[in-house]
């Protein structure tokens, strides 16, 4: 369906604005999936293009974090792959489950996170603690997060961050960077099923991505520069946000995207 230029121009800015908040805590699509489907785009359509318009912005950011050497791509190469087997798992599921009951659980989830990054005494990892194993971080880790992503995607970059840090011993920044390159991962992967049932509005989703690409760029670029200053607070922030975006949405399309009664 034809989108008016002008309604296409303020998508391109609420893209920016996410691509920004995205790159450092995550949370983009709070801003972006509403938006779509407040422009009059069906749910299954809205969903689409917004992994399609994300995708650029998480990839520019997982590049920045990349480019100032925060991202060790052997070390990430196993969470990468069971992040890939995860994310292809949720998205064949998509048709298949009702994601209702993740309706309390994920926003749950959000709240313990939000209480763990403002209470934590430190986010970085003790010289002492010995890290778990890459196959024991990817299947506690990596595959249920991916699996969400496919799934359904709300908060997710929050889960991976929680898990990387909490489980992983990441430190914020490292922690960050690798959060970014699993969600590049599981954004690909269900963008990738989205485009073999062709529901993406290229018209839409393409001006947006250029708006996540820059503001995922700057959004890495503070992330860098100011750290946990940033990071830790908008976190906090958008983790609740979230929670109760996803608690308070009673009625109309968002619901229906959902799937809740």
């Amino acid at each position: 369906m034809p989108i008016d230029p002008h309604v296409i121009l303020a998508l391109v800015a609420v893209a920016f604005v996410a691509g920004y908040v995205d790159a450092v805590a995550g949370g983009g699509g709070l801003l972006t999936v509403p938006a779509l489907l407040l422009a009059g785009i069906a749910p299954v359509e809205a969903l689409a293009t917004n992994k399609l318009q994300s995708t650029f912005g998480v990839a520019a950011a997982s590049h920045a974090y990349w480019k100032a050497g925060h991202v060790d791509g052997r070390a990430l190469a196993p969470l990468v792959a069971f992040t890939t087997i995860g994310a292809a798992i949720g998205s064949l599921l998509v048709s298949r489950l009702d994601p209702s009951w993740l309706r309390v659980l994920v926003p749950g989830m959000l709240v313990a996170i939000a209480t763990y990054f403002t209470f934590a005494p430190s986010l970085e990892p003790a010289p002492d603690r010995r890290p778990p194993s890459p196959l024991l971080l990817g299947a506690a880790v990596a595959m249920p997060v991916g699996a969400y992503d496919g799934f359904l995607g709300p908060g997710a970059g929050a889960l991976y961050l929680a898990g990387l840090v909490g489980i992983g011993g990441f430190g914020l920044i490292r922690g960050t960077a690798a959060t970014k390159v699993l969600n590049l991962t599981s954004n690909a992967v269900a963008l990738a099923v989205f485009l073999v049932a062709a529901k993406i509005l290229f018209a839409v989703g393409l001006p947006m991505a250029a708006g996540q690409l820059i503001g995922g760029r700057l959004g890495a670029h503070a992330a860098l520069r100011l750290g946990v200053r940033l990071i830790r607070p908008l976190v906090v922030v958008m983790s609740l946000a979230m929670a109760a975006r996803l608690l308070l949405s009673a009625s109309g399309p968002l619901r229906q995207l959902l799937g809740w009664p």
